[in-house]
């Protein structure tokens, strides 16, 4: 079994009861079993930021399948929840957004998936929900605690139970 890093988030529609179904919908305790997953985090728009701020969250999961795999999975999740790549903006409004942040210790690099997430360490709204569930976590070199000592979590507020 490999464990793997998962990064999601949203700013379109009731967010955190999508976050909570798209969780639910990835995570079927047969291929992909959650382990632990952060709170949720108001946080401002990245890239585009002239939009409403979204809310993030990390879980960390167990997986069977190899990474290619899972990303297919969640790229299917995304879809459920009205995702539509094709037509949105980069880093623009969305109702959901999965992201793979690690998977084990591999490094890889292909057309459709780079791991670690080649931006992860730029990223405070996804070093502050995964500095909840894995400071410790060693990712390409980096504890992920001291990741998020490098970048500025200005704005990023942790919410109460949904």
């Amino acid at each position: 079994m490999a464990e793997a890093l998962v990064a999601l988030g949203g700013n379109v529609g009731d967010v955190r009861q999508t976050l909570v179904r798209a969780i639910a919908q990835f995570c079927d305790g047969n291929a992909v079993r959650l382990v632990a997953r952060s709170s949720d985090y108001r946080t401002p728009p990245w890239g585009v930021t002239d939009q409403p701020p979204f809310i993030n969250c990390c879980i960390l999961t167990e997986v069977t399948m190899p990474p290619e795999a899972l990303l297919a999975r969640a790229q299917a999740t995304e879809r459920a929840f009205g995702r539509r790549r094709a037509e949105e903006q980069r880093w623009g409004p969305r109702t959901l957004d999965i992201d793979l942040i690690a998977y084990d210790d591999l490094t890889l690099d292909s057309r459709d998936l780079t791991l670690p997430h080649p931006r992860l360490f730029e990223r405070a709204f996804v070093l502050v929900p995964l500095a909840e569930i894995a400071p410790d976590r060693m990712i390409a070199g980096i504890r992920v605690r001291d990741a998020l000592a490098k970048v500025d979590p200005a704005g990023i507020a942790k919410l109460g139970p949904p």
